[in-house]
């Protein structure tokens, strides 16, 4: 049994500080076993994959450490308060990240970050949607009872 940690509120609520929220063992299994099942998707096979070949792009990789190098040279620049050259070092950083975007393994890259950050919001909103239909999220108070016994 787990102690619970909360307080009373002025309307004879329990309420909770984030921190102390206790989670039952058996949604913690299921959201573990959820993101195992994300884990396993093929937007995260495809996203691997994807980052795999871009560690091991030659001019990518020469690309992404000159950008390195750039924004170190403009935070020396904008200490010596240069700012003709932290401008033009910017423009050198976007020019960069320009040749960067048109590789199409960037492209391929960005395209399935994109794909994962929307079925983690899929899944965010299913799951959202569904405990509303039990209880009203926002107000605290629960969805009035079906009226299956009348």
């Amino acid at each position: 049994m787990t102690e619970e940690k909360g307080r009373v509120n002025s309307y004879g609520m329990m309420t909770y500080d984030t921190r102390d929220l206790i989670v039952r063992d058996d949604i913690l299994a299921k959201a573990k076993e959820l993101a195992s099942l994300i884990s396993t998707s093929e937007e995260v096979q495809h996203f691997k994959l994807a980052e795999e070949k871009i560690r091991n792009h030659e001019r990518i990789q020469v690309l992404i450490s000159k950008m390195k190098k750039k924004q170190k040279e403009i935070v020396a620049f904008e200490s010596f308060g240069n700012k003709e050259m932290v401008a033009k070092i910017e423009r050198e950083i976007s020019e960069l990240q320009d040749e960067i975007d048109g590789i199409p393994l960037v492209t391929e890259f960005q395209q399935s970050q994109t794909d994962i950050n929307y079925l983690l919001q899929l899944v965010v909103s299913v799951i959202r949607d569904t405990v509303s239909e039990k209880i009203n999220v926002e107000a605290g108070t629960e969805a009035p009872p079906s009226k299956c016994g009348e």
